[in-house]
């Protein structure tokens, strides 16, 4: 019998659910991102009149994100969206590793972090509710699971999950600690990459 629930090396074609603008970027983004040695986390597009493109991405290798990841990355995403042209008119591109509290935009980032406390918000209530909190389980292509507070189990159809992140905890920082593996270019006075460069494009 299929395991509902596979192991992050069996799911490493799992990508991130965007939709309209936001899809169409990380369509265009995605082959260069995987050529690069790159896992694209999430694509977000806020703001009207100078738009920020927000690229949100993990190295495959799972060793620490650096900030040469976030130039890498702004350099040729930016480069594929000029071609591509998916904004009018002046924007902003903002590159950034996941972070500790993440969001959890792909099955392979609940199985991994599994046993740690998260938030789910949903498009349509489930239950009554359309937000829930409680220590993720695990995830398939289709559904998520979450443990709630009171121990019940809650299974969530991944189409009806709008944003579901990591909840900042003792517990996450340690153990991201321990499943991020040190880059053997890494330094002592080395900083990590929580937050990327900006960089503006115009048409």
């Amino acid at each position: 019998m299929t395991d509902p629930f596979p192991e992050p090396a069996a799911i490493d074609h799992d990508l991130p659910r965007h939709e309209g603008l936001e899809a169409r970027i990380a369509d265009a983004i995605l082959p260069s991102l995987g050529q690069m040695g790159y896992h694209l986390v999430r694509v977000q597009v806020s703001g009207k009149e100078r738009p920020v493109v927000q690229v949100m991405a993990d190295r495959a290798d799972e060793t620490a994100f650096r900030v040469e990841d976030c130039e890498a990355i702004s350099h040729a995403v930016g480069a594929v969206l000029d071609v591509e042209d998916p904004i009018r008119g002046e924007w902003t591109l903002e590159v950034s590793s996941a972070g500790i509290d993440r969001p959890l935009t792909r099955a392979r980032d609940w199985n991994r972090y599994a046993g740690h406390i998260a938030t789910v918000d949903l498009m349509v209530p489930q239950d009554g509710r359309k937000r829930f909190r409680g220590i993720a389980i695990g995830a398939d292509a289709h559904e998520v699971r979450l443990k709630l507070e009171d121990g019940t189990d809650l299974i969530l159809p991944r189409g009806n999950v709008r944003r579901a992140k990591l909840v900042l905890t003792d517990e996450l920082i340690a153990a991201t600690a321990a499943l991020t593996k040190p880059s053997d270019t890494d330094d002592a006075d080395g900083d990590d990459a929580d937050a990327g460069e900006q960089t503006a494009k115009g048409n």
